[in-house]
């Protein structure tokens, strides 16, 4: 399959994430079998015989009736997996035997053609989510729908929600999931955004690492917050380094790995420390998005410029998070000249690699034509995605 996996992440009313649904680009071809087979096949790559997922990192991937007893598809935890189908496609009692054991794995299974439900009820039992599309003005058919599945176990998905009012108004309404990019938009009204006291000691760790100061001052000033101090040390921890050992302590951490390592979980750090609702989607984008643009320079660039892909990728959404424009938040951070042209302008060594993991969060073509200037195969850039998102999903944010 010649193209990119998209990644759309799901919030709860609360704008927790839930999960992400993961599909092509190309919309036309999402759901043929050809691309339904090799997008299980790139996810079940990265995904399976994995553990229980912590909270959030539910996938939503659309499968077809020959999928269900795929080998691809027996290896990945049930648990972590919601599979979408369509209803003409469960009127077949073969396919709907194999979604009933499927069911009793653990799996969840979507619906994807909400409009009919209303009119044929009988197969509520065997799903645990109904797509909802919000294109239609049918608002009576829709509501009735609300009205059909409010008293059961069944969880309505709202796909298409483009404004922040319409949000609220379908929260009120029972629906309790959202799939799509709304949180990238302003909230109007929320809560006032800037730099928390948090945050504020970060940067000023990050200035002493980018600096080389000894890590007993580092250390010091790390023991003014120590809620700070053990996030930071759970995330090296979880990061996979391969070190046989459990980190300790910061001194520990630079001893070990040095002080570059260093630099990249605190501004992993820095994003988390937000207290605001909206920041919790974003944060997680910047950390996907990261990891991402530093997988995809790996064998490209040397480790050590790798490693300021990883900060680029999550600069890149700290304006939003913090509320201050890019240059502001510029001026009191010293980064590399390369980063501050990728996160102005997506320029420079960096800007492409930085461009290519944010057009795989779209609906777009762009993504191929950057592949394309790097060099850098369709296989690779999705291999790429999953492991960047396995390995987020592995910090347990």
């Amino acid at each position: 399959m010649n193209d990119f996996i998209v990644r759309n992440p799901l919030l709860d009313p609360k704008q927790q994430i839930l999960g992400y649904e993961l599909s092509w680009q190309n919309k036309q071809n999402r759901a043929s079998p050809a691309a339904c087979e090799a997008l299980l096949a790139v996810v079940a790559e990265q995904f399976s015989n994995e553990q229980e997922a912590p909270a959030g990192s539910t996938l939503f991937i659309d499968v077809t009736p020959a999928l269900l007893d795929s080998l691809a598809l027996s290896a990945l935890s049930p648990r972590n997996f919601v599979l979408g189908l369509k209803m003409y496609q469960l009127a077949d009692p073969g396919t709907l035997d194999a979604v009933k054991k499927l069911r009793k794995q653990g799996f969840g299974i979507l619906l994807k053609d909400a409009e009919v439900i209303a009119q044929d009820k009988s197969f509520l039992p065997v799903i645990t989510h109904l797509e909802i599309r919000f294109a239609s003005t049918d608002v009576a058919t829709q509501a009735r729908i609300y009205g059909a599945l409010k008293q059961t176990p069944v969880r309505m998905v709202a796909s298409e929600i483009g404004q922040w009012k319409d949000f609220e108004a379908c929260a009120s309404l029972g629906i309790s999931a959202f799939v799509g990019k709304l949180f990238l938009q302003p909230q109007q009204g929320g809560k006032t955004k800037g730099v928390n006291p948090a945050q504020t000691l970060i940067l000023q760790l990050m200035d002493m690492v980018r600096k080389n100061a000894d890590v007993r001052q580092i250390e010091t000033a790390l023991k003014r917050d120590a809620g700070l101090s053990y996030k930071l040390l759970r995330y090296i921890n979880s990061s996979g380094f391969g070190l046989g050992t459990e980190i300790q302590s910061l001194r520990h951490a630079v001893s070990l790995l040095g002080y570059s390592p260093l630099y990249r979980w605190l501004s992993v750090l820095l994003a988390t420390a937000s207290d605001n609702a909206q920041s919790l989607a974003l944060m997680q984008t910047a950390i996907i998005r990261g990891r991402f643009a530093e997988m995809l320079g790996q064998g490209l660039l040397p480790k050590s410029e790798s490693e300021n892909l990883f900060v680029a990728g999550m600069f890149s959404l700290l304006d939003r998070l913090l509320g201050i424009p890019m240059e502001d938040i510029l001026e009191s951070i010293q980064l590399p000249a390369p980063v501050m042209e990728a996160l102005l302008s997506r320029s420079g060594m960096y800007g492409p690699f930085l461009a290519l993991a944010e057009a795989c969060e779209a609906d777009d073509s762009a993504a191929a034509q950057l592949a394309d200037s790097l060099f850098i195969s369709p296989r690779q850039v999705n291999e790429a995605h999953m492991a960047a998102l396995k390995w987020t999903l592995a910090l347990k944010l």
